[in-house]
């Protein structure tokens, strides 16, 4: 019988990623997506430092939730703003609206203009985040799709280490204005990389409306979600987790019956493998959801350190970062489709490992094994990731709707991100006041909706290596 060798990718490695020619580029989308993936960490850290100097202290939830509501508005524009303005003038809108947040944050004199700087932060904190992905696709060549990725999607798990870090080191030295302006500085640096490294891509009226229904609708069911979190529970928590998950399968009816949208129509073609990748990605993103908890866990059941505890709530996020580097050189299409299917499965076991080891005086041994499940369940987002994107990007024919497939990663990933951390604080104040309890609780539900995943990931990894030929990203031309 003769054996009949299994496809791949043409072979890229991390060397031309990094290399003179491309590490440019490389810089540009993945620092975009660490300013925001950092942003929303660093300024948690520095919360209480800045209550005690402007007050607003009954607004202190609402920081996090008027950033992340921005960032997925201007995240779900980010194709047609690419189309519109080219990649260079797309990057230095959002960069000028991030320092420009920045800036509005470090010159507030109370609450309420904070949070109207974290609102313009969000804003272009959203378009970076989306514009990492979107670009893969149009500033680098095919074989180094899946290590773009994987450098840009392992931003978010850096960041989650580097926002505590350094947030509280300035918080330390009662330097919270210092912070916003340096993230200015930040910004205004990349915008010189941006201008001298990425490729002038054509500019082009967008072929399409505004999506405004899809808009509302995705927006009202994220702002619902949002407040949830914040509001006291009991009925008012329900309610509003409720008009979310409506709003959300509204955004989902309306996007398929309409002639305009923010994904690709291919989503919801027959035999498309799309819809499985945003939802595999969806579930996936849904663990780390748990990450804020998990320091109260340490120092409460565990006695741990402040610092130590935060250690042990970044490992989710640097077994995330850490295994991405890896998986992203497979490249045959079994062992990337095996990567995608094993995905939900592995966190799943991390989850159910940590929730299962909670008890009252763990011994050294036990806390050694909270930070190897945390890390178990990290890489089990790593595992398939890369390659989750990859699908995305590969789906589509056209750069409109190309963008809109990779952009939309980005956004399915700040929607469920933002609703499994507001489930998570449902099931912990549900636990409450019984710590071991709520860590139970919180990491087995999590685990037991994970790995559901698994069926999910099945069909999405069947659009590996049946990408459209005519999928390809368009050669550069003049911004």
């Amino acid at each position: 019988m003769t054996h009949t060798p299994e496809r791949t990718a043409t072979a890229g490695s991390w060397r031309e990623l990094l290399g003179s020619r491309y590490a440019p580029i490389a810089s540009v989308l993945a620092g975009g997506v660490l300013l925001e993936a950092s942003n929303v960490y660093l300024t948690t850290s520095l919360l209480p430092t800045i209550v005690g100097d402007i007050g607003g202290a009954e607004f202190y939830a609402w920081t996090m939730m008027t950033f992340l509501l921005a960032s997925v508005v201007s995240s779900m524009m980010v194709s047609r703003i690419l189309t519109q303005q080219g990649a260079v003038r797309a990057y230095l809108l959002a960069l000028g609206l991030f320092a420009l947040g920045s800036l509005l944050c470090a010159a507030s004199p109370w609450m309420w203009a904070l949070l109207s700087g974290r609102a313009v932060q969000g804003l272009g904190g959203g378009l970076l985040a989306g514009l990492g992905y979107a670009l893969i696709q149009r500033a680098l060549p095919e074989r180094l799709w899946a290590r773009g990725a994987a450098l840009v999607s392992a931003m978010w798990g850096v960041g989650n280490i580097v926002g505590p870090v350094v947030g509280g080191v300035f918080a330390q030295l009662d330097a919270w204005r210092v912070t916003f302006v340096g993230l200015a500085v930040v910004s205004a640096l990349i915008g010189i990389v941006v201008v001298r490294a990425l490729p002038r891509t054509t500019r082009a009226r967008s072929s399409e409306s505004v999506p405004w229904g899809s808009l509302v609708l995705l927006s009202g069911g994220v702002a619902a979600v949002g407040i949830a979190s914040v509001v006291p529970s009991g009925l008012g928590t329900g309610v509003a987790i409720m008009v979310g998950v409506v709003l959300g399968a509204w955004f989902l009816r309306h996007e398929r019956r309409g002639r305009t949208g923010i994904l690709p129509r291919v989503t919801f073609a027959p035999g498309s493998s799309l819809g499985w990748v945003y939802v595999t990605v969806a579930v996936l993103a849904f663990a780390i959801g748990t990450e804020a908890f998990i320091p109260l866990f340490g120092q409460e059941i565990g006695g741990l350190m402040p610092f130590v505890a935060g250690l042990l709530g970044a490992a989710l996020s640097l077994g995330w970062s850490i295994t991405q580097v890896f998986t992203a050189n497979a490249t045959g299409i079994r062992s990337r489709r095996v990567l995608i299917t094993l995905g939900p499965v592995v966190v799943a076991i991390g989850l159910a490992a940590y929730g299962l080891l909670q008890h009252e005086g763990p011994s050294t041994l036990v806390i050694a094994l909270w930070f190897a499940t945390l890390f178990l369940a990290g890489a089990g987002i790593g595992l398939g990731f890369p390659h989750l994107t990859v699908a995305a990007l590969g789906s589509t024919a056209g750069e409109e709707e190309g963008a809109k497939a990779a952009a939309a990663v980005n956004t399915v990933f700040i929607i469920a991100s933002a609703f499994s951390s507001a489930m998570a604080g449902v099931l912990v104040n549900l636990a409450m006041p019984d710590v071991v309890d709520a860590a139970r609780l919180l990491m087995l539900v999590f685990a037991g909706i994970t790995v559901l995943g698994t069926f999910v990931a099945r069909g999405a990894s069947w659009g590996i290596g049946l990408a459209r030929e005519d999928a390809r990203p368009a050669t550069p031309a003049s911004d």
